[in-house]
């Protein structure tokens, strides 16, 4: 199999973290015969220092022209002054509206090798938990209607919620396919109790439950769901919610699993073509040191042949290599928590697990 894979390095450690993962993509291409070819294309501030713009059409075209894209990290402090829409952060939306993007898969997955890094009581993370968060990516209050306005106490500020059963049922069916291969359970968060929207969502998500009676299916309020992932995150499977309350949630999900540097993500359309990140920042703080996680970046990797490309097998291997270097102890500086010793550098990191390809 040939693919063309567009890269978006980006910024900080966007560039380090993504050429480990074509390295650990190009080993494993070889192991089962494919041809991986690699496109880099300019996004967040070094788009803007060369053209003046956080997202160029000649990215856009590329991406779109593309079997699948990679993406690093964008942003940093240098670009911190410029106005919100031509923030190099503005590029993520850009692209992510460009390919048709409505469906955020994040695992939140706590390894057994790393409970001791989890903030969380041993007695509550027991063996580990391994969590989908399926987040609405281009709807809701992030894309609503917004201004300001006179109101009881003078000008006010508005930004609008708004769901059309249009979007509720594709990224409902995204949860429940998920599900379906996963544990069957699904936990839909909302909340109906005070929302419109989040009433029609749950009225939705029931009549679509009716399609999936293998998966077990139950509705929770956003705020129980964020108590309750710090109190039991063994009891979810997958759990599918808005685009605030799923960026809220996965924030707080991808911290009880130790460190933000271990989580890949997946963002997809209606299209095989998805746009595959870490959701850790550019940390501009350590780039250039060769200090970054780079197995958040590896791991959306083996997502992207997985989802986009369904190389089961080749997906497995990846993640077996990354838990293979975990179980023998490797560990970069996040990864650290109090244990003796030095950690590996980024480059070190992507070595040992190229080795267990």
């Amino acid at each position: 199999m040939e693919l063309n894979i567009a890269l978006l390095k980006g910024d900080g450690i966007g560039p380090e973290i993504v050429d480990s993962a074509v390295a650990v993509l190009e080993k494993t291409a070889a192991k089962f015969g494919h041809k991986f070819n690699f496109t880099p294309y300019l996004i967040g501030g070094c788009a803007i220092d060369e053209t003046g713009l956080p997202l160029p059409q000649e990215t856009v075209d590329g991406c779109l022209a593309s079997d699948s894209v990679l993406l690093g990290a964008v942003g940093g402090p240098k670009w911190d002054g410029l106005a919100g829409d031509i923030r190099p952060e503005k590029a993520l939306l850009g692209i992510r509206s460009a390919m048709g993007l409505y469906t955020n898969l994040r695992p939140a997955k706590l390894y057994p090798a790393l409970r001791g890094a989890s903030p969380l009581k041993d007695e509550i993370v027991g063996g580990g938990f391994d969590i989908l968060i399926v987040r609405e990516l281009t709807g809701g209050i992030y894309f609503g209607d917004r201004g300001y306005r006179e109101g009881k106490y003078g000008t006010e500020a508005f930004d609008t919620e708004a769901y059309s059963v249009t979007e509720i049922e594709r990224i409902g069916k995204a949860a429940f396919e998920a599900a379906m291969k996963r544990g069957k359970r699904l936990c839909s968060v909302d909340k109906a109790n005070v929302l419109e929207s989040s009433r029609l969502w749950r009225k939705t998500m029931h009549e679509m439950a009716e399609s999936y009676p293998e998966v077990e299916y139950r509705d929770m309020f956003v705020d129980n769901a964020a108590m309750q992932l710090v109190r039991d995150p063994k009891q979810f499977d997958v759990i599918v919610t808005s685009n605030m309350f799923g960026d809220i949630l996965s924030d707080e999900a991808s911290q009880i699993t130790g460190s933000i540097g271990m989580l890949a993500s997946a963002s997809l359309g209606a299209s095989k073509r998805g746009l595959y990140e870490p959701i850790h920042g550019s940390a501009p703080d350590i780039a250039g040191t060769n200090a970054a996680n780079p197995i958040a970046t590896i791991l959306s990797g083996a997502m992207m042949l997985r989802y986009s490309f369904g190389l089961a097998k080749e997906a497995d291997t990846i993640e077996a290599a990354v838990d293979k270097a975990l179980n023998d102890g490797h560990r970069t500086a996040d990864l650290m928590g109090t244990d003796k010793g030095k950690p590996l550098t980024c480059t070190e990191m992507t070595e040992v697990i190229l080795k267990n390809i």
